[in-house]
Parts: C-alpha cells; structure tokens; sequence
C-alpha cells in the first residue's frame, strides 16, 4: 500500500517554483528522487543508464553502470537504510531545496536541486563520472 500512497501523493511542481525534498527514495542515477513533501524529481540536465543497464534511444547514454550512478546519488543526498519491495533504495537525507524545470515525465518533476552539504545535485552527479550532461536540457546551467 505504501507505494500506491506514494504514487497518489506525487505531484508536478509547475516550472519556476522552488520547492523542498527530503529525500526519501531512490530509483537510479536521474531519478526519481521521492520526496517527502510529495514530488517525484528527476534531475535536470542529466542522462543516466536506465536501472536494467539500457539507455533510451533518444538520449545520451553514459558509460557508467545504473548501479553506479545511483549508488552515487545515494552517497549525494543521504544514507541508504534499506530498500523497498520494488527495488527503490531507502534514504534519510538532509532536506534538499530544488527549483522545478516543469514536467519531467511520467508525474515527475524535473528539477535543479542543491543539498546543503554538497551544493547542485546535477553538477556533482556530473563531476562523479556516472552521468552525462543531456545538452538539451541542460542549456545555460553553470555548476559553481
């Protein structure tokens, strides 16, 4: 019942609003990330493998396995603690402050997100190797 609860709380945070996450939940190495506060996002600007190891037709395809790079994003946002019964790695992580880019598929919200302790998820995702940039997205974006 957890996952369909988590489903119905999914929402898409309209483009331009800066919402909070707190990391709950974690698929693969774009996201999703569950958030407490209800959004699904999945990190702007970037491309990782899907979680079976595929990579969509029509986006950049990394090196890096989908293991990895959600390992990554793991150790970026917080600690595992666990996974579901769907395979989502369970995190507790620091609340994290986002800024939407508008729908990011499948009730996601694609986002920019910071941590307070490591700064733009999407650049150091980038800096760890396991993900590329998808330029189509990532447009201007400037990791400091």
């Amino acid at each position: 019942m957890l996952a369909g609860s988590l489903l119905l709380a999914a929402q898409v945070v309209p483009e331009g609003r800066t919402f909070s996450c707190t990391p709950e939940r974690v698929w693969d190495g774009d996201g999703p990330l569950w958030c407490k506060e209800g959004p699904r996002v999945r990190l702007a600007g970037i491309a990782a493998r899907e979680i079976n190891g595929s990579c969509r037709a029509n986006q950049p395809c990394p090196r890096a396995s989908a293991e990895r790079a959600r390992d990554a994003l793991v150790r970026l946002v917080g600690k595992p603690t666990g996974r579901s019964r769907e395979g989502h790695v369970i995190v507790a992580g620091s609340r994290l402050t986002c800024r939407s880019d508008g729908n990011g598929r499948g009730n996601r919200t694609a986002a920019w997100c910071t941590s307070p302790q490591i700064g733009d998820l999407s650049c150091a995702m980038v800096k760890s190797g396991t993900v590329v940039k998808w330029a189509r997205y990532w447009r201007t974006h400037l990791c400091r």
